[in-house]
């Protein structure tokens, strides 16, 4: 019997919304991943072995071959890279924003940037290209708090809704990228196992079209009915 493809799972976000298309692709866990201590499922059509992990993890497992296909945010493959894989597919969920954000108001001095960030490297590039001097201050988290406690001028973090900046005195500013999920692929594996990843690939790419047609169709018909009420009111 051929062994299983092994697909390594960021957890958190995108595990929850990557799980429904994965079942609509004909994959499911053998047993809810939900409130479970597993990290390592089996699926109930044998066909893929289901392994979550911290999503920097993933481009290394897919890197060295211990897992055949990963899913994680293009975020996590600005700042690790990797040489090993291949980035296959966008599967247009997760979506964020990697922006810069400072104190609403906040000047800044004309010499070097301090920059509070966990993206070190997205950062290093994004202002090496601005032609700006600055100085990465890595944190882990809490990024918000940095520029209050004097400690940096500005962050460079994800923003979705951009509410955490707000309840904290902070503006966003630049856009630094577009942030969605990939599927990346071991390259052995693209070259050993084609047939059968590309066959999930296919069936990935055709739920995420369906959804994206549903999603266009729900904006539409929400538009219309917005449209269609207006100017009815007295």
């Amino acid at each position: 019997m051929t062994e299983p493809l092994t697909i390594a799972l960021n957890r958190g976000r995108i595990l929850d919304e990557f799980l429904p298309l994965l079942a609509a692709s004909g994959i499911e866990p053998d047993e809810p991943m939900e409130g479970s201590r597993r990290l390592v499922f089996d699926s109930k059509c044998g066909r893929a072995r289901l392994v979550i992990m911290r999503g920097a993890d993933v481009p290394t497992y897919v890197t060295y071959g211990a897992a055949d296909i990963g899913i994680t945010g293009k975020d996590t493959l600005l700042e690790y890279g990797g040489a090993g894989f291949y980035e296959r597919m966008d599967l247009g969920i997760a979506r964020c924003q990697i922006m810069s954000a400072a104190p609403v108001g906040a000047a800044f001095p004309e010499g070097r940037l301090r920059i509070a960030t966990k993206f070190v490297n997205i950062a290093k590039r994004y202002y090496a290209e601005q032609g700006r001097q600055v100085d990465i201050i890595r944190l882990s988290g809490a990024m918000e708090i940095a520029p209050l406690m004097g400690l940096a001028d500005l962050i460079v973090d994800i923003v979705d809704t951009g509410n955490t900046l707000r309840a904290n005195g902070l503006e966003a500013l630049d856009t630094i990228a577009q942030i969605s999920s990939r599927v990346i692929v071991n390259r052995a594996s693209l070259k050993m196992r084609f047939a059968e990843v590309e066959t999930l690939l296919d069936s990935l790419r055709a739920v995420v079209k369906t959804r994206a047609g549903m999603d266009s169709r729900a904006d539409m018909d929400s538009r219309s009915g917005m449209n269609s009420g207006a100017g009815t009111d007295g």
